[in-house]
C-alpha cells in the first residue's frame, strides 16, 4: 500500500475580517515556523484575505487554498473567482463541491467536476467533498451516495497529486456529532474501493480526509482509523490553538 502524508485543512468558510484574519493566519504561521511537520497543512480563508495570508505564510511551511472557483478561466461570471486567479493569489488547493455549495448553491456533481477540471487547469489541487444527509444515512443510502457523488465529481486524469477526497457527512458538520470511528473507516474504506475502480493504481496515493466536527479532542481517533489521511476542519480552523491540536495530532 503506498504510504500517503496526511493533510490537514483549515476552512475558514465566511468568517474573518481583515485583522481577526491576519492575526489568525499569523497565530498559525507562528505555530508552524521551524516545525518537521510530518503532514501537510493547507488554509483556505475568505477570497478577501487572501492576499494578506499569503503574506503571513510566506516564510512557513502553510499553504494556502481557495474555498471554491468557477469552472471558465475567466468571463461574465459576476461575483465569481477563477481557478487561474486563486493561483494568481498563491493558493494551492481549493475546495470543491463542499455540502454548503451543494446545498445552499445547487451545485451537482456535473457541476463539481467540472471545478476540479478548472483547478487541474490553473495548477491546483482540487479538494472534493462528498457527503450523505442524515436522512440518505437513515435510509441505508450512505455508501452508495458517497460511491455516486466520488465517481460522478472526479475529472479525468486524477490522482495523489493534484486530487484529495474529503468525506463530510452533512448531518454532522457544525453539530458537534461524529459518526462512530467504525462508520468513518466503512465509508474511507469504501471511498478507497471506489477510487480504485474510477482510477487504478493512480488512486494508491490519492488522499481521503474526513470532515465533520473534527476538534483537538476527537482528532487523534479519528486520524488513526485505517484509510484516512487527514482531515477538512471547519470550526476548529479559526482559532490558531484549537487548529494546531489536530495537526500535532497528525504528525
Amino acid at each position: 500500500m503506498a504510504e500517503r502524508r496526511k493533510l490537514i485543512a483549515g476552512n475558514w468558510k465566511m468568517n474573518g475580517l481583515r485583522e481577526d484574519g491576519i492575526a489568525l493566519a499569523g497565530g498559525i504561521a507562528a505555530k508552524a515556523m521551524g516545525q518537521d511537520l510530518a503532514c501537510d497543512v493547507v488554509v483556505c480563508p475568505p477570497t478577501t484575505l487572501l492576499a494578506k495570508i499569503d503574506r503571513a505564510f510566506e516564510a512557513s511551511t502553510v499553504a494556502l487554498g481557495g474555498q471554491d472557483c468557477h469552472a471558465a478561466e475567466k468571463g461574465a461570471h459576476t461575483g465569481d473567482i477563477s481557478a487561474e486567479m486563486l493561483h494568481d493569489a498563491g493558493c494551492r488547493y481549493v475546495i470543491v463541491g463542499h455540502s454548503e455549495r451543494r446545498t445552499d448553491h445547487g451545485e451537482d456533481s456535473a457541476t463539481v467536476k467540472a471545478k476540479a477540471v478548472a483547478a487541474h487547469r490553473a495548477g491546483l489541487t482540487a479538494i472534493i467533498c462528498v457527503g450523505e444527509t442524515g436522512e440518505q444515512r437513515d435510509a441505508g443510502q450512505t455508501l452508495d451516495v458517497i460511491a455516486q457523488q466520488v465517481v460522478a465529481s472526479l475529472p479525468p486524469n486524477a490522482d495523489g497529486a493534484n486530487t484529495v477526497i474529503a468525506y463530510e457527512p452533512v448531518w454532522a458538520i457544525g453539530s458537534g456529532r461524529t459518526p462512530t470511528l467504525d462508520e468513518i473507516g466503512a465509508v474511507h474504506g469504501h471511498i478507497r474501493k471506489t477510487l480504485a475502480q474510477a482510477c487504478g493504481t493512480a488512486a494508491d496515493r490519492m488522499r481521503v480526509l474526513y470532515g465533520g466536527s473534527v476538534k483537538g479532542a476527537n482528532a487523534a481517533e479519528i486520524l488513526a482509523v485505517e484509510a484516512v489521511d487527514g482531515a477538512l476542519v471547519g470550526g476548529a480552523s479559526l482559532k490558531a490553538d484549537d487548529f494546531w491540536q489536530i495537526v500535532t495530532a497528525a504528525s
